[in-house]
């Protein structure tokens, strides 16, 4: 007996935290993360102590944790976005380090199949180069970064597939009608030594083909190195 074939749903839930913290650029506890993309990602994972044990590799997927960070360099100020699917505690950051009071928001949004929204993310844009080996057999394809608009836009057609072609995030979009921004890629000169994440800024509208997959988007990201704050969507 073989199981029906799943529809896709009218409608989806997302429910997530959102914390936003304005920091000082120059305070101890911020300034390495400009330098360090390891730093960041350990600032952001001590908002989150206790809820897995220490040691999980899996601990950021587990508790839903994602981030994107901007800085203004003449104002000196680092504006991190975060969110998890838990309550974060960030009691622990020195008072000098904050620009701003911080703000918790409790996001809780229901998705309609066909609604159009705006989104920003910062991503990872990469494809799989082919290789081959000494026998000249195909082997596994070399993770490769996009670093030009162009090629990011191409990644973008993958991810919000329009027509007969299904979108793998559950929302389609015309990729020339998104906005790319190279940004600097970060790596970690110390821990992490090699590491280098290459980013771009995506601005547009996508719209909705199906809201639970959309919504899984939402609270797992998009494309690698989530991590290293990318793959964040934040909408509105």
């Amino acid at each position: 007996m073989t199981n029906p074939p799943q529809t896709r749903s009218a409608e989806a839930r997302f429910v997530a935290t959102h914390s936003m913290l304005t920091l000082d650029a120059r305070h101890p506890y911020v300034a390495n993360s400009l330098i360090d993309a390891q730093d960041i990602h350990r600032n952001v994972m001590s908002g989150f102590q206790g809820w897995v044990d220490d040691g999980t590799p899996d601990a950021r997927a587990q508790m839903g944790v994602l981030s994107t960070w901007a800085v203004n360099l003449k104002a000196a100020a680092l504006v991190l976005v975060e969110q998890s699917q838990v309550a974060a505690d960030w009691a622990h950051i020195p008072k000098a380090a904050l620009r701003e009071v911080l703000h918790l928001i409790t996001v809780d949004h229901t998705f309609r199949a066909g609604d159009t929204v705006s989104f920003r993310s910062v991503v990872n844009p990469t494809y799989s180069r082919p290789r081959t080996g000494p026998d000249g057999q195909k082997t596994r394809g070399q993770r490769v970064a996009h670093t030009k608009p162009d090629g990011v836009r191409k990644w973008c057609a993958r991810l919000f597939a329009t027509g007969d072609t299904p979108s793998r995030v559950g929302a389609s979009a015309d990729p020339d009608t998104i906005s790319v921004r190279m940004l600097p890629a970060v790596s970690s000169p110390a821990a992490h030594k090699g590491l280098k994440v290459a980013r771009a800024e995506l601005r547009g509208s996508v719209t909705i083909t199906d809201p639970r997959l959309f919504v899984t988007a939402l609270s797992d990201g998009i494309g690698h190195a989530r991590a290293y704050s990318c793959g964040l969507v934040l909408t509105r």
